[in-house]
């Protein structure tokens, strides 16, 4: 059997470097806000070359404290993606804020830029670009229409650990870039965590502030803050697999060179590639007309996929009193037809090459 993941495969080349920070931390007694955080967002923003990085629970954190440092006016508009995780929406929602769905290309799946422009009102504040897949949404052109009606930008990063357009990382184009480290990611933790990255002083001050009570000073607490402190230990593991991140992303555009080479299948539509994008492959998503046939054809052969996502969040029960889901057609056709690929650090070049045969046959 071909997993789609197997996060204790992922983790084997790092578990002695795991247990040796494991035991270090526990002869500190040190859990919460102590040395490994403070040295991995000190190692994280070098490696995104931004000024800040801070460390927070979750990456749904890491947009929700974003947006709040902003202080945008209650109620504005921020334009979303309308084919996101849920995540994206809901963190949108917990800052007081006003999602509009924006649709995707279909050849790239992330933020349209012209649908982006045509969706801008009086009462738009900010663009949240998501960049699916391990893809950068086509940053220049959003970063534009932010410039030309003073938007501020939040980028989430929860799948794009490395990804860059035209050279610039993403989560280094906007305000600021939410990170998600959930285990699953090209960088991943053992549990829940993430960060913002920024350049802008004041923001990255207010988030700090806010992760911890609101407080700058213990027992001191100047505004209105919650608990989202990134975990020790987490932060110790992530500064070991930071380290290797860049041959992670490595080995899995090298799998994804595999199947770009290899399936031959024409009904099948492959990731968009354009020099522009150097793309990290968080996700190896393909569409195609038939595919909980095709899913189900591969598991028969021993091949596991995912779907990412199956049910558009305009559909979604949560959300049925804020989203009209007939008016987002691109994002519909793209999660009836979406089918995720087993492209993982744990996969070898044989594992991909059965999948591009079984894909092939089907």
């Amino acid at each position: 059997m071909i997993e789609y993941e197997n996060l204790a495969g992922v983790n084997v080349p790092f578990r002695e470097e795991f247990e040796r920070k494991f035991s270090d931390i526990l002869k500190k007694g040190w859990f919460v806000l102590g040395a490994e955080v403070a040295a991995f967002e000190k190692e994280f923003s070098a490696w995104c070359g931004t000024r800040h990085c801070v460390g927070v629970a979750s990456g749904l954190d890491a947009l929700v404290l974003s947006f709040k440092a902003m202080h945008l006016p209650e109620d504005s508009e921020v334009l979303v993606p309308s084919n996101t995780y849920i995540a994206s929406i809901l963190a949108i929602l917990a800052a007081g804020l006003r999602p509009v769905l924006v649709e995707p290309e279909w050849a790239t799946c992330n933020m349209d830029p012209l649908a982006a422009a045509n969706a801008v009102t009086g009462k738009t504040a900010a663009i949240l670009p998501v960049h699916l897949y391990g893809k950068s949404t086509r940053m220049d052109a959003l970063m534009e229409i932010a410039r030309r009606h003073d938007l501020r930008v939040v980028e989430d990063c929860a799948q794009s650990h490395g990804a860059r357009h035209k050279g610039i990382l993403t989560g280094t184009f906007g305000d600021a870039g939410a990170f998600s480290f959930y285990p699953t990611k090209n960088l991943g933790a053992l549990g829940d965590a993430g960060a913002v990255v920024t350049n802008d002083d004041a923001l990255a001050d207010e988030v700090r502030a806010l992760r911890n009570y609101g407080s700058r000073m213990k027992y001191q607490n100047d505004i209105l803050g919650v608990n989202s402190r990134l975990d020790e230990l987490q932060a110790g593991f992530l500064r070991i697999k930071l380290a290797k991140l860049g041959a992670m992303n490595e080995h899995k555009r090298r799998l994804a060179e595999i199947y770009f080479s290899g399936i031959r299948a024409k009904d099948l539509t492959l990731p968009d590639r354009d020099g522009d994008f150097f793309d990290v492959f968080h996700i190896f998503a393909v569409r195609h007309p038939a595919r909980d046939r095709l899913r189900d054809y591969l598991l028969a052969k021993g091949i596991k996929t995912e779907v990412h996502y199956p049910i558009p969040p305009a559909r979604q029960k949560a959300l049925a009193h804020v989203f009209n889901p007939e008016e987002y057609p691109v994002s519909e056709r793209i999660h009836a037809e979406e089918i995720s690929l087993p492209c993982s650090y744990c996969h070898s070049d044989a594992d991909i090459s059965e999948v591009c045969k079984a894909v092939n046959s089907f």
